[in-house]
């Protein structure tokens, strides 16, 4: 079969590899959509992911598709069966999963190889993260499950209510998903990015308002202004995953405020911490990371729902063959859209 192997730094090749036949417990998953992701676009820069993946490796974890093939003692799923499946499973022993923490564990599982023909399903994942897709919903919304469950699991350390102000830093895939996602919460929700696409899409995703970076520092001071008593958002969501980002969202939050630490930065990046908001003005610093089945579940659900427009997220198609390209055009911004849906 086809399939997109990472070699290193920018190098992403299409190749024909052999075609797993499923063990005990796994299914294979003949794909019908993958989704490009910022991770995947920061990994194909890098050439790795510390955690996720090690080159040469398959690439790709956004996925969705029809059963072509069942293991020995695979129970429930039948071939034909059209599923989606999130990229990894907790191991249910450890520490972390035994206290309810299962995006923690010590020994998750991670699955790649999305961009191909066909995916092996590993048993843990199967067991844990593999859901049927319902008969009303395509393939290509289906796959937006992985991206949505991590939002999910984020603003489960927000218990927002109705009325109240939240400021989302950054418009990628993921800050778009939590402007929408605020938006249903019933939040007012101030959105700040880049690009005159993004921030329209913000935009109709519902934000109450949206801030061009491209302006300069006294965009942060105009979002406060806008705020109540001008004192900063209840809520401050950062999606970009840099340093300075992180200290620009420690800004925004008001008083008895929560910023939720949402991005990843590169290892060992620090930042510069004024401990007087965090200790006299009682500002809140949390953090999410991944996702749990739980979460995984309730994005399978608002998609079914139609409580993502999808369309407004799946803006470019491209075949297998084109990958690469895509790959570069989104990593060096040439090709500007939120998710490009890779079609075998």
């Amino acid at each position: 079969m086809q399939a997109a192997v990472l070699y290193g730094p920018e190098d992403v090749r299409i190749e024909e590899v052999p075609i797993g036949e499923p063990a005990e417990g796994e299914v294979r998953v003949r794909i019908h959509a993958a989704l490009t992701c910022g991770t995947d676009v920061k990994v194909y820069r890098r050439g790795y992911h510390a955690r996720m993946i090690r080159p040469p490796a398959l690439f790709g974890h956004e996925f969705a598709g029809v059963i072509e093939a069942i293991g020995p003692n695979v129970q429930g799923w039948q071939v034909g069966q059209r599923v989606v499946a999130a990229n990894s499973a907790p191991c249910g022993r450890c520490l972390f999963c035994r206290r309810k923490q299962p995006e923690l564990c010590r020994d998750l599982l991670f699955l790649n190889g999305a961009y191909a023909e066909t995916i092996l399903v590993p048993a843990r994942i199967v067991a844990t993260n593999l859901l049927p897709i319902p008969p009303h919903l395509d393939f290509s919304e289906a796959a937006l499950v992985e991206p949505l469950a991590c939002v999910v699991h984020g603003l489960e350390r927000l218990p927002i209510c109705p009325g109240e102000s939240v400021a989302v830093l950054g418009l990628g895939p993921i800050g778009l998903l939590f402007v929408r996602l605020c938006v249903l919460a019933g939040a007012r929700v101030l959105a700040v990015g880049r690009r005159e696409g993004r921030l329209a899409l913000a935009k109709a995703l519902g934000a109450d308002k949206v801030f061009d970076l491209q302006a300069g520092e006294e965009v942060f001071q105009h979002l406060k202004s806008l705020t109540e008593e001008g004192l900063g958002a209840d809520w401050v969501i950062e999606a970009v995953g840099t340093p300075q980002a992180w200290e620009n969202a420690i800004t925004l939050a008001r008083p008895g405020g929560t910023v939720c630490l949402f991005g990843g930065c590169p290892a060992g990046s620090s930042i510069a911490l004024d401990t007087h908001r965090v200790h006299y003005e009682e500002v809140t610093l949390t953090s999410a990371f991944h996702h749990t089945p739980s979460a995984v579940r309730q994005a399978l659900a608002l998609l079914s729902e139609g409580q993502i427009p999808s369309h407004l997220f799946l803006q470019h198609r491209a075949t297998l063959s084109q990958l690469p390209d895509v790959l570069a055009g989104l990593a060096n911004g040439k090709l500007d859209v939120v998710k490009v849906v890779v079609t075998p």
